[in-house]
């Protein structure tokens, strides 16, 4: 399956939109990992799969969990304010989705052995929609992509040079800024702000 999924040119929505829900199908009947044994749904995506943003968060919650949508629980109702505050359009100008499928149980980090058992699902995603811009939410995005030791706080905000042709930048985890509620200039939801305002300043000229 790796092989396939990478070498995908979906050029055409329509058939990107059918090999997405293919991609889908088979996501939903898989068992490579224990977290198949506790879920409810799998979690595969929400968003406009022709988005030139992809957003790519850690794993599905309780509330995802249920829904078998990513972010729409608290963490995901206060993304949803970041990013009208920053004009952008969740339904048209984003495609969302976790490094893993399903729900780690008491929502712990997802494991290394997990999160490569998901790999093909999320390397599938991202050579389909093909984004102009990847957004690593949280810590566990970013360590799925980025091998050196780091703090989510040293690098958010930042063009990372990681996906070819593919702006990338970490930013601050939602279910983090829930803990601070501090708005003042330099808080991590000040730069929450500031991060998403910069992700739409590139998006206007992309």
């Amino acid at each position: 399956m790796n092989n396939l999924l990478l070498n995908i040119s979906c050029q055409d929505d329509k058939l990107k939109e059918n090999t997405l829900k293919e991609l889908s199908k088979v996501c939903s009947q898989c068992k490579a990992c224990d977290l198949s044994k506790t879920r409810t749904s799998v979690v595969f995506a929400d968003g406009n799969p022709n988005a030139k943003i992809m957003l790519i968060g850690e794993a599905p919650g309780a509330d995802e969990d249920a829904s078998g949508k990513p972010f729409v629980g608290r963490a995901g109702q206060l993304l949803n304010t970041f990013l009208i505050e920053a004009g952008i359009d969740r339904n048209k100008d984003i495609y969302i989705c976790n490094t893993v499928k399903c729900r780690p149980p008491q929502n712990r980090v997802p494991s290394n052995e997990e999160k490569q058992a998901c790999r093909a699902y999320l390397i599938g995603q991202i050579s389909i929609i093909k984004p102009k811009i990847i957004l690593l939410c949280g810590a566990t995005a970013a360590n799925s992509f980025i091998e050196e030791d780091f703090k989510i706080s040293q690098i958010r905000g930042k063009w990372l040079n990681i996906f070819e042709n593919i702006d990338t930048m970490a930013i601050f985890h939602p279910s983090y800024l829930l803990r601070n509620h501090s708005l003042e200039q330099g808080s991590p939801r000040w730069l929450m702000k500031r991060d998403l305002e910069n992700v739409k300043a590139r998006l206007s000229v992309l």
